[in-house]
């Protein structure tokens, strides 16, 4: 198969990336390198099954003929930062819902009819039935993310229904591991190695999170493109716990060898959006099959190692 791959720079992308590429499968990928690093890509650029374009999502004649050739897009290229919503309120738009409009009308330009689209459990805003299942209403949405990722989906389904494509939907967790660049476990190990007397919580640390190791989101992600033939697919995929993030960093400061005094906020929230408790149903996904391996504290731990071994990266994302 032939895929094309947005945002193959980044965290998910890159592991994807090299897992087509251990399948025999050939990779473009497309990345503007805004939140990509050229690191992870190295592995990739050794296989001659792999093309690199240089290009932006929203630059639709750079997307079109990047994509030309191609039988199968797989849409990750997005803003990932749900927190600053509210400071940036058309990045969202731009980013995930325009951005994946523009793939979209690239894909009917080429006559391309399948696609995988990295969404997000933040569609779900503050859901009333845990663990939440693919089957949940639509709540109000709660961040500008979500909404974003949620007319994503909504247009997805349309191209589906009017143009014959068949799409793999896959709503995720937080996901944890090597090459993540932002997240909880990013902004504390920075913290904490600029002064590792103090660290600045935003909430109450009481909130609830189900997160999910890299190499076993990309194993639930190539089992269900191999299996689900629907012409709308869609996936939770997560873990079936979760953790407060109080454990979290109980869990880094121990790794650490620190003993800060922890500066919690008020509420349950950290800011506008994030939903204080998620829990997905994975029953789905996993009667596929395929099940996680590594539970969330060894997520946790196998993340956190390798931000100590790549300290570079503390700056790349400011």
């Amino acid at each position: 198969m032939r895929y094309f791959v947005t945002g193959c720079a980044g965290f998910i992308g890159s592991h994807l990336t090299e897992r087509l590429l251990s399948a025999g499968h050939a990779v473009v990928g497309y990345d503007n390198f805004a939140t990509g690093q050229e690191c992870f890509l190295e592995a990739a650029t050794r296989s001659n099954n792999f093309r690199l374009v240089r290009g932006d999502v929203l630059d639709p004649a750079s997307l079109r003929s990047g994509m030309q050739g191609s039988e199968f897009v797989i849409h990750l290229a997005a803003n990932a930062d749900v927190r600053f919503g509210t400071e940036h309120p058309r990045r969202d738009l731009e980013q995930n819902t325009l951005a994946t409009h523009a793939v979209l009308e690239a894909m009917r330009e080429n006559q391309i009819r399948k696609i995988a689209f990295a969404s997000s459990g933040s569609v779900y805003g503050d859901p009333a039935v845990f663990p939440t299942p693919e089957e949940a209403p639509f709540p109000v949405q709660t961040s500008l993310y979500g909404a974003s990722k949620a007319a994503g989906e909504g247009l997805i389904g349309a191209y589906c229904a009017g143009f014959g494509f068949q799409a793999h939907i896959f709503r995720f967790v937080s996901i944890l591991g090597e090459r993540y660049t932002h997240g909880h476990i990013f902004d504390f190990y920075k913290q904490l190695t600029r002064d590792p007397r103090r660290l600045r919580v935003q909430g109450d640390g009481r909130q609830r999170k189900s997160y999910l190791y890299v190499h076993d989101c990309i194993e639930a992600m190539m089992t269900a493109l191999e299996k689900a033939q629907q012409a709308v697919n869609i996936f939770n995929l997560g873990g079936q716990d979760y953790c407060e993030v109080r454990q979290s960093i109980g869990w880094i400061c121990e790794n650490l060898r620190v003993t800060p005094a922890i500066e919690y906020g008020t509420g349950d929230r950290g800011w506008a959006g994030d939903s204080p408790f998620v829990l997905l149903d994975t029953a789905k996904i996993r009667a596929t099959g395929w099940s996680p391996r590594v539970a969330i504290r060894d997520g946790v731990l196998k993340t956190l190692e390798y931000l100590k071994a790549n300290q570079h990266l503390l700056e790349s994302r400011r």
